[in-house]
């Protein structure tokens, strides 16, 4: 009885320390004698050797925000680029061989696609056809989680999405910058104006002669577009002038 009760409790402790619960969204990485057995996935109770080491991996999707990176464009300018990448382990055994800290090896390298993307291409195209940080989001935003995705793939980790949240000028050319899209901004819009003002001037010229309502020589007409034009383009409310003469005097 006493052999048959000593088995039994050491049967009982073999079971109980083989038991491993795995809850959803984690796996159990298992190991015997530093040799890698398998990956327990399934929710629930399991039972394996109970002298293996069993390490929890979550398998979660997991957000990383990278802090306010400070960059040169692929133009020299300074800018501040913040991301989000949203990512999750896909092969547990990657995740805990290969790497030492995979958090740690994630957060780096994605910092380091950050900075690689920002500084091939420029924040503002400026009219160029080319991308650009500003105008091209979409575009850059899937790049960035290709690069981020090649250099993780390693410590067994899926990029699901990544995506730049700040993006601004460097305190020191911020006012500067503002300027020149200020500047580009007034010439857009005087270039309207200007496009507007001339076709309006030719459909004026147009009607008077379909209607035969005077009769201008070139001296005249050249006289009247300056006129129309300085009133249409100019950006000051224009006065009247009463003409108490003859149309030359």
């Amino acid at each position: 009885m006493l052999i048959v009760s000593i088995l039994t409790i050491v049967l009982g402790f073999f079971t109980y320390f083989g038991l491993t619960a795995v809850a959803p969204g984690e796996a159990r990485v298992v190991q015997l004698l530093g040799r890698y057995v398998g990956t327990l996935r399934t929710p629930g109770f399991h039972w394996v050797n109970p002298i293996t080491a069993r390490r929890r991996v979550s398998t979660r999707i997991r957000n990383h925000e990278t802090g306010v990176t400070k960059v040169n464009d692929a133009d020299g300018n300074p800018i501040q680029i913040a991301t989000v990448v949203v990512w999750q382990v896909e092969d547990t055994a990657q995740a805990v061989f290969e790497v030492d800290d995979f958090l740690e090896f994630v957060a780096i390298q994605a910092e380091t696609a950050v900075r690689h993307i920002a500084g091939s291409y420029p924040y503002d195209a400026h009219g160029d056809p080319r991308l650009s940080l500003r105008d091209n989001a979409d575009e850059i935003n899937e790049r960035l989680s290709t690069e981020i995705a090649a250099r993780v793939s390693s410590a067994g980790v899926k990029v699901i999405e990544s995506r730049i949240i700040h993006l601004a000028y460097a305190p020191e050319i911020a006012h500067a910058m503002l300027r020149r899209q200020q500047a580009g901004a007034v010439v857009a819009a005087r270039q309207r104006i200007v496009e507007g003002a001339v076709g309006m001037v030719e459909m004026a010229l147009a009607r008077l002669a379909e209607h035969d309502v005077v009769e201008l020589d070139e001296e005249r007409k050249a006289a009247m577009v300056s006129n129309l034009l300085v009133v249409l383009v100019g950006d000051r409310d224009t006065q009247p002038v009463v003409n108490t003469g003859t149309l030359y005097h």
